[in-house]
Parts: structure tokens; C-alpha cells; sequence
């Protein structure tokens, strides 16, 4: 995940977090996967009224990337409820594999593209939907 966030970074493009997790719950993933230095604005289920599917979250995280419309921005998830909480907030997902999810799930959910994990997702950095924007 860090050498993804890293690659995103260079490529000019800021990054936020947006979690279901609580906050405290948030630190923890922060650091299992590799990320807890990395400074990204971040947003939890602290900072919404409703989890996803709801687009709350992504509407906060949103709001924390002050001057990012909604039409450039793409949200990295895992599961059909993140494809259904960004779309419901009118943004873009790329789907990962890593959650358990089958593609098609994903796809059905929203998703525009769809990955095994973020190392694939950095392996074809350059024809995904994050070199477009």
C-alpha cells in the first residue's frame, strides 16, 4: 500500500483515507499497512452521521481535499459497499480484489476497474484510471 501511496503522490495527486473503521480502529490499519507516517487527510466513521453504503464518509473526505471536485477524484476500495457509497456521491471507484469480493460483485457495484490488490493496481498505474486524472 505505502509504495501505491507513494506512486500517487509523485504523480502530483493528493490522497485522502476514508474508513469505516472508528478513528482508533483507522491508526491500527494505518499501520499494518505500512501507512501510519504517511501524511494523507483522513476521515472515519467518527466524522459521518452513516457508514457505507451511505456516501457520507466520502462526502467528508471529500470536503477535507479543499478545491477536489467530485468528477476528479477516485476512491480505492474493496468492497461493493465503497463502489456504492462513491458512486452515491458521485465519484469513480477502482475495485480491489484484496477484500474478498469476486470482480463481478464489484463491477455490478460501480466499479470501473477492478484489481487483484494495490500492488496490481501499481503495476498498471499507467492505463488505470488514476493516470487519467
Amino acid at each position: 500500500m505505502r509504495q501505491l501511496f507513494e506512486h500517487i503522490r509523485s504523480n502530483g495527486k493528493r490522497i485522502a483515507l476514508a474508513s469505516s473503521a472508528k478513528g482508533d480502529e483507522l491508526e491500527a490499519y494505518k499501520q499494518i499497512a505500512g501507512i501510519d507516517d504517511f501524511d494523507a487527510s483522513e476521515t472515519s466513521s467518527d466524522d459521518a452521521d452513516r457508514s457505507k453504503p451511505y456516501p457520507d464518509i466520502f462526502r467528508a473526505a471529500l470536503s477535507g481535499l479543499k478545491g477536489i471536485a467530485p468528477d476528479v477524484a477516485i476512491v480505492i476500495g474493496d468492497t461493493p459497499y465503497d463502489a456504492e457509497a462513491a458512486t452515491s456521491a458521485n465519484l469513480k471507484t477502482i475495485g480491489l480484489l484484496c477484500g474478498g469480493w469476486a470482480k463481478e460483485e464489484l463491477l455490478r457495484a460501480g466499479c470501473v476497474a477492478v484489481y487483484r490488490d494495490p500492488e496490481d493496481l501499481l503495476d498498471h498505474y499507467g492505463s488505470s484510471p488514476l493516470a487519467a486524472r
